[in-house]
């Protein structure tokens, strides 16, 4: 529709401005993301030196996928994408306890190596559905690599194998993480709360 603008939700009504919050300090610099993005990659890489397929790398849609492909840049190893396609925040800041999956795994992982991509692993209800469902497709094995961990909201015990940062009990947006869809594309994580 050419010539129709609709009028941007401005980013300072939730205590942020186009840089960030208005405090502009980030609680996790785009820096220490990207060195510890390379540090998982090399971390992965070594774990699955020796398989003799591509590693499958399971991610969970939206907001894993800024982090899944640094990680998968990251990786000295040949790797492929699948996808899941979960939700439980429903445009909140709090888990609903009730999981949507829109989209399942296209292809076979009988007898393959997996790693579940996640941006954050909260209440860890998410998790451990979708490693249920993948474990029920005959992967060889099955990790999780985790950008950040925040154990404060865990309602279901995780194990996660390659984990970015542990972060106290507080909403993040940024680095692919969203409040209502908005703020992906903020190259820090900051805190809204």
């Amino acid at each position: 529709m050419a010539g129709v603008l609709t009028k941007p939700i401005p980013v300072k009504t939730l205590g942020v401005s186009a840089d960030g919050p208005t405090t502009g300090k980030p609680m996790i610099s785009a820096t220490r993301i990207a060195r510890r993005v390379r540090q998982l990659g090399k971390q992965i890489s070594e774990t699955y030196a020796d398989i003799e397929t591509p590693l499958v790398m399971v991610v969970i849609l939206k907001g894993a996928t800024v982090f899944a492909a640094d990680l998968l840049r990251s990786l000295s190893i040949p790797a492929e994408l699948e996808f899941v396609r979960a939700s439980s925040y429903h445009g909140g800041t709090t888990s609903s306890g009730r999981l949507q999956l829109a989209h399942m795994v296209d292809g076979p992982l009988v007898g393959r190596h997996v790693l579940l991509v996640e941006d954050i692993v909260d209440s860890g209800l998410t998790v451990n559905v979708i490693t249920k469902r993948i474990r029920r497709m005959g992967p060889a094995s099955l990790r999780i690599a985790a950008l950040l961990d925040r154990p404060a909201r865990r309602v279901v015990e995780v194990k996660i194998d390659f984990c970015g940062f542990v972060i106290p009990d507080r909403f993040v947006i940024g680095y692919g993480l969203d409040y209502a869809g908005l703020y992906r594309e903020l190259p820090h994580i900051y805190s809204l709360t």
